[in-house]
């Protein structure tokens, strides 16, 4: 017995030790291992290459401070994500695992923010599913390692539903300002965050009706709502004519199920998400049913639904209207879904403990891989910068294309797409780009470039990969038919000869671009 004893005893000794700390250092040092589990998690693609839409958010980030919002003015989107990038790439530098970095920052922020939020509302037992749920969820560590803003979208919407509850179900006023600047900081960070403000507006309203002080709730809401409004004025302008001019051309209005497949894909696929709402909707069922609605945490979670349903619906329903749908965009529910998921999986008892481990399961493997292969822009060229020379040019028929290929082709080339000669090849010029697009035909567009090119010269054309009949949106449909014109009118040319194209495609068709070079004879 003697011999089993002594392994034991040394086994329970560093646990009794863990047990005699102060109750706030253990739960500190338990947040904080989740989140190193959740750092390891979330850095297997640190180093993957830049895809299209990152090589968009460098170059924009990548002008002066001050010139950062002028600039969006030809994107579509606020400001705030890409000057945050612009400080952060002036310290780090603007590397591939450099500027996720950031995004991993943020990420990994919501464990500590989500374990606070889910305790402040629901209970420890809620706060700790919280965490490990934003630790994690797969959408989010796939966005946590890439250059764009949803892991911040994701952040920001965490502590505007979190504050939203405090402030009008808990009525902790002390937290009204922080509702406040989440709240513009979100709607300064992604347009969509318009519609998770509309929802907290709805459940504003949805929480009057019980209220026992119907008086200090508007003035609460006139403060806090008055506040963000005063904030984003200044950026109004900007957003309208952003919504006039640059629009997502190459978006399709979203289907009726498509709703539900954003969710879907927020939580990891149809396996993790139906557990996820076997066991929280058992929960929420709990919290909704038995305190009829009176209690505070059955209130918040009312909120919580309320303010997610509302943005959903009204991504959806605009979207039909104007074409602007893209799951990734639905990071802007990922805060209040998994608060109220964490609060109906810690009411769920037994249940709620297998679908978390289920859930732990399903996410261990997030597939991050998909990361390294989202784009083959490096890889190709490096095949073909080394026969390239100052002022050459480089010709995007993939206009989107261009930003990215100026952060790995050499400088000092010079720069056109589709649509004609590109003064500044950091950023994709969306306004009306669908209706200019149509307005440069190929031949004498090819034409002016290649008469542009002294002998001898080259030029670098960067062609889609066409993997699938998917490329259906109007800007897409069109890029799709353009390209192939492009490469025959090129081919055609008696004054241009072929000199390489990379890669090799052999019946694969990776993510990316296709490089063809030519020179001038």
């Amino acid at each position: 017995m003697s011999t089993i004893a002594a392994p034991l005893s040394r086994l329970r000794a560093p646990a009794a030790r863990f047990q005699a700390l102060p109750v706030a250092l253990r739960v500190a040092l338990g947040v904080a291992f989740i989140a190193g589990f959740s750092l390891a998690l979330r850095t297997q693609a640190l180093h993957a290459r830049y895809w299209i839409d990152e090589g968009l958010s460098v170059g924009i980030s990548s002008h002066p401070f001050l010139d950062v919002p002028g600039v969006l003015r030809q994107d579509g989107s606020p400001p705030l994500y890409y000057l945050l990038l612009n400080l952060w790439i002036d310290v780090f530098g603007f590397g591939e695992a450099d500027t996720h970095a950031l995004s991993v920052g943020l990420a990994i922020l919501l464990v500590p923010f989500g374990f606070m939020a889910g305790r402040a509302l629901f209970g420890p037992r809620a706060g700790w599913f919280a965490a490990g749920l934003f630790a994690m969820d797969p959408f989010l560590t796939y966005y946590a390692q890439e250059t764009r803003m949803y892991a911040l979208v994701a952040l920001l919407s965490l502590v505007v539903a979190a504050t939203f509850a405090l402030v009008f179900v808990q009525r902790r006023r002390a937290w009204l300002p922080v509702f406040a600047v989440a709240t513009a900081a979100l709607v300064y960070t992604h347009n969509w965050g318009l519609f998770l403000a509309v929802g907290t507006g709805a459940a504003f309203l949805a929480l009057l009706g019980g209220a026992a002080d119907k008086r200090a709730m508007w003035r609460d809401a006139l403060l806090g709502y008055g506040a963000v409004a005063i904030v984003y004025l200044p950026w109004v302008p900007t957003l309208l004519s952003q919504a006039r001019h640059t629009g997502a051309p190459w978006s399709e209005a979203p289907k009726a199920d498509d709703a539900l497949g954003a969710i879907v894909s927020l939580l990891g696929g149809p396996p993790s998400a139906m557990a996820f709402a076997l066991g929280a909707g058992s929960g929420i069922a709990a919290l909704l049913v038995a305190p009829r609605l009176r209690g505070p945490e059955a209130r918040a979670t009312l909120a919580l639904l309320t303010m997610g349903i509302v943005a959903l619906a009204l991504a959806w329903a605009t979207s039909q209207i104007s074409p602007a749908w893209a799951t990734r965009y639905l990071s802007v529910l990922l805060g209040p879904l998994l608060l109220v998921g964490a609060a109906g999986l810690s009411r769920a008892g037994a249940l709620g403990l297998v679908v978390v481990a289920i859930l732990a399961v399903l996410w261990f493997n997030p597939r991050t891989r998909a990361l390294e292969g989202k784009s083959n822009a490096h890889t190709a060229t490096v095949l073909v910068r080394d026969q390239l020379q100052r002022g050459d040019l480089v010709v995007a028929v993939h206009p989107e294309q261009g930003p990215l290929m100026h952060l790995y082709l050499p400088k000092g080339m010079r720069w056109a797409n589709a649509m004609g000669p590109v003064a500044d090849p950091r950023v994709m010029d969306w306004r009306d780009a669908l209706d200019r697009l149509k307005a440069a035909k190929p031949t004498p567009t090819e034409d002016a470039l290649v008469r542009s090119l002294a002998p001898n010269q080259r030029m670098l054309v960067v062609f889609p990969i066409i993997r699938s009949a998917d490329w259906g949106a109007p800007w897409t449909s069109l890029v799709r038919r353009r390209s192939a014109r492009w490469q025959h009118v090129l081919d055609d040319d008696p004054r241009l000869a072929r000199v390489v194209a990379a890669p090799h495609l052999n019946g694969r068709r990776p993510k990316g671009v296709r490089l063809v070079m030519y020179q001038r004879l």
